[in-house]
């Protein structure tokens, strides 16, 4: 009795497949634009190594530090977590974690694609497309 009343809560505050989706794509897109900030703030500072082994461990750190697009990157990565934390609070586990990942690879073959010129060769192409058909299946 009282788990057929949760059960009808549940199914009553459930956020709808359009609320989902919203939730899903603010996890993904902003972790997409957290990992490409970064990773062009990386290729803009330049080799680490290089630069540890002339400027030392904390001519290295500042380099990172000091770079906006890296904290940009940050802040997105921040906000990708949030989003995460507030999609499982609404959403399935089972359908948020391989929904955000899978699409979240997807994303970055793309935007590692466009913006950071990239060489996705037709192997990962192939993969981003298979991970699509699976995460509709899932979601289906």
């Amino acid at each position: 009795m009282i788990l057929a009343q949760i059960a009808s809560q549940a199914e009553q505050t459930s956020p709808s497949a359009l609320m989902a989706t919203a939730m899903i794509a603010a996890v993904v897109l902003s972790s997409t634009t957290g990992e490409v900030l970064t990773a062009a703030a990386m290729k803009s500072i330049g080799d680490l190594d290089d630069i540890r082994a002339h400027s030392g461990l904390k001519g290295a750190i500042r380099a990172v530090v000091t770079c906006p697009l890296f904290f940009a990157g940050v802040t997105f990565l921040a906000l990708a977590f949030f989003a995460l934390l507030f999609a499982l609070n609404h959403l399935n586990l089972s359908l948020v974690a391989p929904a955000s990942a899978s699409l979240t690879l997807v994303t970055n073959a793309i935007a590692g694609k466009i913006f950071l010129k990239e060489n996705v060769d037709r192997r990962r192409w192939t993969a981003a497309a298979l991970v699509c058909i699976g995460v509709y299946l899932l979601a289906h």
